[in-house]
């Protein structure tokens, strides 16, 4: 009997994010699966050994946020987005999600999380946005919530990479029984090298990552070393923020064989996003032997166990660098090396032979 054909989307394929990586993963696994998404770059695939004849990009680039996710959305209500054809679709991402109102059934929701700029950040992102922004925002928050909550009620199940977000889907759209499915990690690729004498940041260079905050702690320790290994939105204005600082490298994006080197070989990473969904970052780390500086919110809540694989701070003292440089001057050598072992055995829960099985089971659920 012929497995039933099954496609993939995701909102857009944009750069190797953990949301991207976790959609090629699935696409390794499952080599019959198609990927359908709104426009794609080289930079989302660099690393990765899927045939492009897999991928369907829908639409073009856009360089802009706010029309990424309107011409994404509208690409997916189209008819010629081809998920007619699909026994059952499984959807991820935000935008992507318009699709489903071309089907009747088998329609699945691995959701990362709602959109956060239309949900619980809202307030942050119209605070952060110009002054003749904020309407437009506003305006765009309300579009996708309507659109959003629309496309969930025809699912016929959903599930969520952490319960952090199962619990936002209940808080805001009143989705009380989503099954919470942890993203993959696989350790043999992510594995203890050394130790050498720099710290990590691996996340996204945009505001809410705050990679400012590790920028100005160690700005107050000339006698540590940080190296930036990504890029985003906020990468020239940090790169002069912190230019007159000889103990901050940036490389910019690397690739997967590389960022592994870095992670393998530093003391421990940092990770400081504000009520992360789930950070895939942090798990890499701890496969890898490293324990993290984050926060105690979000994610991590489910990830990182304080004082025995890393260092959580407390909420409010976000932003703050001396809390900061304080936990990383606690988190030495020394110690971050006494965390290798509980690090490694932690990293083990999100195994990716454990997804796949999970995966396998929520596509049977209807």
């Amino acid at each position: 009997m012929q497995p039933p054909s099954t496609a993939l989307t995701y909102d857009f394929m944009l750069l190797a994010g953990g949301a991207e990586r976790v959609a090629l993963e699935l696409l390794n696994e499952n080599p019959e699966w198609q990927l359908i998404t709104g426009f794609c770059l080289d930079s989302a695939f660099r690393d990765a050994s899927i045939s492009r004849k897999r991928v369907k990009s829908l639409i073009r680039f856009y360089q802009h946020p706010a029309l990424q996710a309107i011409r994404v959305m509208q690409a997916f209500q189209r008819p010629n987005t081809g998920l007619r054809q699909f026994d059952r679709v499984l959807f991820s991402g935000v935008y992507s999600t318009e699709g489903v109102h071309q089907r009747s059934h088998n329609n699945f929701y691995y959701c990362h999380t709602p959109p956060r700029f239309a949900y619980d950040l809202e307030q942050w992102y119209l605070q952060q946005a110009q002054p003749w922004q904020r309407p437009l925002l506003s305006m765009l928050g309300k579009h996708v919530r309507k659109r959003y909550a629309a496309a969930l009620e025809r699912m016929d199940a959903i599930a969520t990479n952490s319960l952090n977000v199962q619990r936002r889907l209940d808080r805001h759209l009143g989705i009380e029984h989503s099954k919470v499915i942890y993203p993959p990690v696989d350790g043999r690729l992510w594995n203890w090298q050394g130790q050498e004498a720099y710290y990590l940041s691996s996340a996204r260079l945009e505001p809410y990552k705050r990679v400012a905050w590790a920028i100005e702690a160690f700005r107050s320790m000339p006698d540590k070393k940080l190296l930036i290994t990504s890029g985003g939105s906020q990468e020239e204005a940090l790169r002069r923020r912190a230019e007159d600082c000889p103990n901050i490298r940036f490389t910019g994006w690397v690739s997967s064989q590389q960022l592994q080197e870095y992670v393998g070989n530093c003391i421990a990473t940092l990770y400081l996003a504000k009520d992360e969904d789930f950070g895939l970052s942090p798990v890499e780390s701890m496969a890898a032997g490293k324990p993290v500086i984050g926060v105690r919110e979000g994610g991590l809540l489910e990830t990182v166990e304080h004082a025995q694989t890393g260092l959580l701070l407390d909420p409010e003292h976000a932003d703050d660098p001396e809390v900061l440089a304080t936990a990383i001057r606690r988190l030495d050598a020394k110690r971050a090396l006494s965390m290798r072992s509980a690090c490694e055995t932690s990293a083990q829960r999100f195994s990716p032979q454990r997804f796949h099985l999970a995966i396998k089971e929520f596509l049977q659920t209807s």
